[in-house]
């Protein structure tokens, strides 16, 4: 299944880059939520990720790696990967850069980001990494490892979407506002996840791809929707791009329509798993 098209118009939203300084500090939002450190080697580098779930609630529930935006993990990141998991997941929000690189400025999120995008394979190896680091915390936590996917904001995008494209084994990727491109549109064919694909129908970043997306997409085996959201440019999820005007704002009923289509989404990803 595929489908490309528009949703209801979107106000568009510029990064503040200094908003996203804040640095990892493990904590607690609300009665229940819980915010924990998980660290782990891959390749000499060790990473610092959080997971995040609500253990007020005793049951099981699917498990979403999810990869931030270029800043990588964050106090704003964790607030977001809290909002999203509410009861619904637990949620490991992913370090791809590195526990000793915390970007701070928008020239430091480029330098982490560059070696990453120019190395497609070592994108792959770290984020199919982390997920198999997401399934270890079934042991501790009400990961349900029957039911696993991967959501990707911007840069993390990008990682999630090759996360597919390395055929893991997860029953969705969902993308948002993420850079489409690959090394290798041939990928396609290995992808196993359902994908949901959302981005800014004005993305001045990302419109470039929008084309060899959809056809690297007519590749796959797999379910898969590219959704344009009228109207919104890039970074439409990120609360903290509150500039006037720019490429990357925020957009609240944006956010809140591709919010509610990853749901949907995930849901009906989750029902089709054996």
């Amino acid at each position: 299944m595929a489908a490309l098209f528009s949703l209801r118009p979107a106000v568009p939203c510029i990064l503040s880059a200094g908003l996203f300084a804040g640095m990892f500090m493990p904590h607690v939002a609300r009665a229940g939520m819980v915010a924990r450190p998980v660290s782990w080697t891959y390749g000499h580098t060790r990473f610092e990720s959080v997971l995040v779930y609500d253990d007020a609630v005793a049951a099981r529930r699917p498990g979403l790696l999810m990869v931030p935006a270029w800043f990588g993990v964050n106090a704003n990141a964790i607030r977001k990967a809290e909002q999203i998991a509410g009861q619904r997941y637990v949620i490991l929000l992913t370090d791809m850069y590195g526990a000793t690189v915390r970007p701070r400025t928008t020239e430091q999120a480029r330098s982490a980001v560059s070696p990453l995008l120019a190395d497609r394979a070592l994108m792959r190896g770290r984020v199919n990494y982390a997920l198999g680091q997401l399934r270890a915390q079934a042991a501790s936590a009400p990961v349900d490892v029957s039911h696993l996917a991967a959501i990707g904001f911007c840069f993390g995008g990008a990682a999630v979407l090759d996360l597919a494209r390395s055929g893991a084994d997860v029953a969705a990727v969902v993308a948002f506002h993420g850079n489409l491109g690959t090394d290798d549109p041939a990928l396609a064919r290995h992808i196993r996840a359902r994908v949901l694909a959302m981005n800014g129908a004005d993305d001045e970043t990302t419109s470039p791809q929008f084309g060899s997306f959809t056809q690297e997409m007519r590749g796959s085996p797999a379910p898969w929707q590219f959704v344009l959201i009228g109207h919104a440019v890039h970074c439409f999820t990120e609360t903290e791009a509150t500039a006037p005007s720019g490429l990357c704002r925020y957009d609240p009923l944006a956010a809140g329509q591709s919010y509610a289509l990853m749901r949907q989404w995930l849901a009906d990803a989750f029902a089709a798993a054996p």
